[in-house]
C-alpha cells in the first residue's frame, strides 16, 4: 500500500513531517529517480532518496512502543566503537521496521526509556512544543536551601539558554544525601544535571522515573522492557496529538522473556 511520501518518512524517523515536507518542496526527495512533488505517495518496492541519501523503508506494520529501564553505564547509540553497551542490545528483534529511541539517558542516567518502530510518534514526544512531562528522582550532595530551590524553578541561564524545573518536591534521603523528584517538560542534553550544577549542587545518582503519564514500575528491572498495552498506547498518542488508529489493540502487554544478564541480541 503507497502512503503520502510526508507520512512515511516521518514513520521511518527521518524528521517531522513538516520538516520531510519542507525537503519535498526544495527538491531534495526523489522516487525512483524522479523529484518528488507533495502529494506524492510510495511504498513498497519504490527508491526513495532524502537529501541524497537511500532510505529503506520498512514494510508496514502495526506501530509499537516499548518501555525499557535504562542501567547506568549504557549507552542510547546503536554502535559503540570502544564496545561498551548499549540500550539497544537489550531491545526485542524486529521482522520489519527499526526500534527508535524516544530521546536520550546519559550513560550515567538510569531510568525509563521509550522506544517505537512509529518515527512520527518519536518526533512529536521530543518536540518542545508538546510540552511531555519528563520526571527524575535526584540525589543531590548536602542540604539543598530553599532559596535555591526557588531559582531553579523561577529560572537560570545556561549555555544553552534558560531553563527551570516546574516542580521540585523533597523526596527523603539521610545523612550527607537527600532525594528529589523534579519535572521538566523538555529534554535538552543533560539538562536536569546542569540544572543543579548552576546552583553548585552535585547530583551523584539521577533515574527517570516518569516520561508523560508512563511511569517506571518497580517490578521493571534494570535491563527489562515492556510492551505498552493498547490503552496505554491510545493515551501516549493522544498526549503527542497523534491519532492512535494505526495502533490496532494487542492481547496483553508482552514483557521481556529473558533475564537481564542474558546474551544481547545485536541490532
Amino acid at each position: 500500500m503507497k502512503e503520502r511520501l510526508q507520512k512515511l518518512l516521518a514513520r521511518e524517523g527521518l524528521g517531522s513531517r513538516r520538516e520531510i515536507e519542507g525537503w519535498i518542496t526544495a527538491g531534495q526527495v526523489k522516487v525512483n529517480g524522479h523529484v518528488a512533488q507533495l502529494g506524492d505517495r510510495a511504498g513498497d518496492g519504490d527508491r526513495v532518496r532524502v537529501r541524497g541519501k537511500p532510505v529503506r523503508l520498512s514494510r508496514h506494520v502495526r506501530p509499537r512502543v516499548i518501555a525499557y529501564h535504562k542501567p547506568q553505564g549504557e549507552l542510547t547509540t546503536r554502535k559503540d566503537p570502544a564496545g561498551r553497551p548499549t540500550v539497544f542490545a537489550r531491545l526485542p528483534y524486529l521482522h520489519a521496521g527499526r526500534w527508535i529511541a524516544v530521546g536520550r539517558l546519559d550513560a550515567s542516567t538510569s531510568g525509563l526509556l521509550l522506544f517505537t518502530t512509529d518515527g512520527a510518534l518519536a518526533n512529536r514526544l521530543m518536540h518542545p512544543s508538546c510540552g511531555v512531562e519528563r520526571e527524575y528522582a535526584a540525589r543531590v550532595r548536602g542540604e539543598i536551601s530553599t532559596k535555591v530551590l526557588g531559582r531553579l524553578q523561577q529560572g537560570v541561564i545556561l549555555d544553552d539558554g534558560p531553563a527551570r524545573f516546574e516542580t521540585v518536591l523533597e523526596a527523603g534521603g539521610g545523612g550527607a544525601n537527600r532525594w528529589y523528584h523534579v519535572m521538566l517538560r523538555e529534554g535538552r542534553n543533560r539538562e536536569v544535571r546542569r540544572l543543579w550544577d548552576s546552583q553548585n549542587v552535585t547530583v551523584s545518582r539521577l533515574i527517570r522515573i516518569r516520561y508523560g503519564s508512563l511511569t517506571l514500575g518497580r517490578w521493571l528491572r534494570p535491563g527489562r522492557w515492556r510492551e505498552l498495552a493498547a490503552d496505554e498506547l491510545r493515551t501516549l498518542y493522544g498526549q503527542a496529538g497523534l491519532d492512535a488508529h494505526e495502533s490496532a489493540p494487542v492481547p496483553r502487554a508482552a514483557r521481556d522473556p529473558t533475564p537481564a544478564h542474558s546474551r544481547r541480541r545485536p541490532q
